[in-house]
């Protein structure tokens, strides 16, 4: 009995092991992903050493549309706090600043997300999918119109919506994607900021979008948490509005 019970103990420790080295497996699976690898992963090894991480990580992605940054953020399971660690230039912009509302008005959304695709044979090279449109956007848009869908990061440089970045330059967040999730974080969060939230900036943008004042002073308070702690906030959606803690 005392073997049998230590065998299942072994199998409960090994199956999400496994899984996630699936994860990884079925990537490399694809071309491109492997050419990514081949070609960006020991330069982000390397980069990763001198950041400190030399344990698996934890990723989280910040967006800024009016700045044209993109932000990867990790933190390593001995780590309490993100650190920045490479910070990118989106290729290509669309729409103004200012929420998504509805199919074909080529705004990219804003608000806090998190990753649901890995797309290895993407149009736009490699892209990584935004959980676009939430609770939230489908209050913003309302019954009688359709919400859109389809945001990615992505390479390819042309946007219509999403957050293009260089084919060169996807391969790095991809993977770095792909490692995160492999090592067991399911869910990577993506907060898409119309700018850097600073009072200033706020007080600048809100006279030249009135309308967003009260949606971006929300915004905000997701980002003042963060900068803050450097730990992601508790936020949450009820009745159309996101709730910061």
């Amino acid at each position: 009995m005392k073997i049998l019970m230590k065998t299942v103990c072994i199998l409960m420790m090994t199956i999400p092991s496994l899984a996630q080295n699936t994860f990884k497996a079925n990537q490399l699976k694809f071309e491109r992903v492997k050419n990514a690898y081949d070609e960006k992963w020991a330069t982000l090894q390397q980069d990763l050493q001198k950041a400190g991480i030399v344990s698996k990580f934890e990723l989280f992605i910040a967006a800024y549309k009016a700045e044209g940054k993109l932000e990867l953020w990790l933190k390593t399971d001995q780590q309490s706090k993100y650190r920045l660690f490479k910070t990118y230039d989106f290729c290509a912009h669309s729409g103004t600043l200012g929420p998504k509302i509805m199919e074909g008005d080529l705004q990219t959304p804003e608000g806090f997300y998190k990753i649901n695709v890995f797309n290895p044979e993407s149009t736009y090279h490699l892209s990584l999918g935004v959980d676009y449109p939430n609770m939230v956007d489908l209050a913003r848009t309302g019954p009688s119109k359709k919400p859109g869908g389809d945001i990615y990061i992505h390479g390819n440089c042309v946007t219509v919506g999403c957050i293009p970045l260089t084919d060169e330059k996807i391969k790095e967040v991809y993977v770095l994607a792909v490692e995160a999730r492999n090592q067991g974080q399911s869910a990577i969060p993506v907060h898409i900021f119309p700018f850097k939230m600073t009072a200033t900036n706020l007080k600048k943008y809100v006279t030249q979008y009135p309308q967003q004042a009260n949606f971006w002073k929300t915004l905000q308070k997701g980002y003042l948490a963060f900068e803050k702690t450097q730990t992601l906030p508790n936020i949450s959606q009820q009745k159309g509005d996101y709730i910061v803690k």
